[in-house]
């Protein structure tokens, strides 16, 4: 009998879809693209890949997957790949666009899932990079449970301006140095064309490089990964050897919930308020506990940490010291070995458990840059948890970047209901020093789709109101944030949360150290405007936001989609 028609045909092929007769067509279509027999016998591995050319942080993607396709072949793999959207926040920064960014992490995570389950795959390697690729890619493992491994582009270098490394934000910085006159317009481009010296996420310890970071101390991402540069010969080895782990994953059938328990969201913990990372990672390790199917998150676990760990590296815009700095001082391997006493050593990483990964990792090479714990630059970690009666269920301050003068602050309310009129004001000097601003409406359902108030919070740094002004919201901050900033205040005021009740010139008191942001109002006083009380509805275009609003949950529950 003809080979090509026996029932047997293909049964030692490793994928069951594709064995034997009922695996005809799926292996025709892959033999329409030049796949061999031989090839198909392999696992299938896919690539989730979010190489796009609209974004500096995903433009050198194509050639990370090529590494990692690559790893797979020499492994015995069958890698096949495929691709997921990429939205950046700097692309996005106050516009409508905004308003779709966190939203577009679920629409992340189920792209890879649909993708992963619709063609059977064997496992998958999740190449991405920025601030909600990282952790729609994270959600979407958890979700799949299937073997996975993560690798993510790598920061680029900073920027260098007199004598001095930045980030991007330094242009966003300048237009309020031109504003006030202190640079002209000629520096003004200057420095534009100097700002992104190359591919890569941005320079700063923000939202990207939080989780690329994140990835590794949860087991997801191999040593390293998190901290080397976009452009490092390093970071292709590492895609290459991503490449070759999956395989022993998907043959010894390690799949991501074996890494993905609560001892490693421990680690992550830890390592998030060691290092004093993005307020958005609480969010997003939120969602992805979440889809791992550990339950409910709680703000209380995060504050905790934060207690019990102190802030032992400080890097941009804690301090100047960027990512390549911080990676010159071990990453997130140096910050593991630090705080080596309260680390889960039993947790699985993707390339065995963590007390392994400890003992190979050397301390630090900068202890400029990480401090032991008996000697942290702060008491606690590097974010704080808010709450009090204008945010009963939780709020987040980056205290990593708060000024120590800044850490308990009390001022006369300026209430905005949108991120225009805030920016409007700001720009035009209408802000009285020792004002304490309140955005609302920019919650998960206010926006909709929770925007991070970038612009407002930098306009007042250019504008030499950050080391005055306090600024609570209920929408997001970016990473890069500088100030007395607290975001994700709960429940919103699109919820009739409190935030929506306070009106201008009442009292709000920051304590950072006490954990508190309080609205000076009497109980009698607030039931009153709540019998007033009318919220305001955004209008925004036919489409996704609409979906996001009406189907998502409190930032106190990582703003998912339910």
């Amino acid at each position: 009998m003809d080979d090509q028609n026996d029932s047997t045909y293909m049964e030692d092929t490793f994928n069951p879809l594709l064995r034997g007769e009922r695996g005809a067509l799926k292996r025709a279509l892959f033999k329409s693209m030049g796949y061999t027999d031989s090839r198909l016998k392999k696992p299938v591995i896919g690539i989730a890949n979010s190489y796009t050319t609209a974004t500096p942080g995903h433009a050198e993607l194509d050639r990370v997957t090529r590494f990692v396709s690559d790893g797979i072949l020499a492994a015995g793999g069958n890698p096949v790949e495929f691709g997921v959207i990429a939205p950046c926040d700097g692309m996005a920064e106050s516009h409508l666009g905004m308003r779709y960014i966190l939203p577009a992490r679920d629409v992340i995570a189920s792209s890879v899932e649909i993708m992963v389950r619709a063609h059977g795959m064997d496992g998958v390697v999740l190449v991405g990079s920025c601030d909600k690729i990282v952790p729609g890619m994270l959600m979407a493992a958890a979700r799949l449970d299937k073997p996975a491994v993560f690798i993510n582009g790598g920061p680029m270098y900073p920027a260098c301006y007199k004598g001095r490394h930045w980030d991007g934000n330094i242009v966003t910085e300048a237009l309020g140095w031109k504003r006030q006159g202190k640079i002209t317009a000629k520096e003004f481009v200057d420095i534009e064309n100097l700002a992104e010296p190359c591919v890569g996420s941005c320079a700063m310890y923000g939202t990207a490089n939080t989780m690329g970071c994140l990835a590794e101390a949860l087991g997801m991402a191999l040593p390293g990964t998190g901290t080397t540069p976009a452009v490092q010969a390093a970071r292709r080895r590492l895609a290459y050897e991503s490449g070759e782990v999956i395989l022993r994953l998907v043959r010894e059938n390690i799949t991501a919930r074996r890494i993905l328990t609560p001892a490693a969201f421990a680690n992550a913990m830890l390592v998030l308020m060691a290092s004093g990372g993005s307020t958005n990672a609480i969010l997003h390790l939120q969602a992805i506990y979440a889809e791992a199917g550990l339950g409910h998150l709680d703000l209380a676990d995060f504050d905790r940490v934060s207690r019990q760990v102190g802030h032992l590296a400080s890097i941009y815009p804690a301090s100047v010291n960027d990512m390549v700095d911080f990676h010159e001082a071990g990453g997130v391997g140096a910050i593991l070995h630090e705080i080596e006493p309260l680390v889960h050593k039993d947790a699985v990483t993707v390339e065995g458990d963590m007390a392994t990964r400890l003992a190979a990792t050397p301390p630090t090479a900068r202890p400029d840059v990480i401090h032991p714990m008996s000697n942290p630059f702060r008491a606690d970690g590097g974010i704080a948890v808010l709450k009090g009666n204008l945010t009963p269920l939780g709020s987040v301050v980056k205290s990593a970047a708060v000024p120590a003068d800044m850490l308990v602050f009390s001022g006369p309310a300026r209430v905005f209901n949108s991120e225009k009129d805030a920016i409007d004001t700001i720009s035009a000097g209408d802000i009285a020093p020792g004002s304490v601003l309140v955005l609302r409406y920019e919650g998960p359902k206010g926006g909709p789709g929770m925007p991070e108030m970038y612009l407002p919070m930098k306009e007042l740094e250019g504008m030499g109101f950050a080391d005055s002004c306090a600024l609570i919201t209920d929408g997001r901050f970016s990473g890069s944030n500088r100030g007395l900033f607290a975001g994700h205040i709960s429940p919103e005021a699109a919820e009739g949360g409190p935030i929506a009740l306070v009106e201008n010139g009442d009292v709000i008191t920051i304590n950072v150290p006490n954990r508190t942001l309080t609205l000076n109002v009497s109980d009698a006083e607030l039931a009153d405007r709540r019998a007033r009380f009318s919220p305001v509805r955004k209008d925004v275009p036919p489409g996704y936001l609409n979906t996001y609003r009406e189907r998502s949950v409190s930032a106190a529950e990582g703003a998912v989609v339910k």
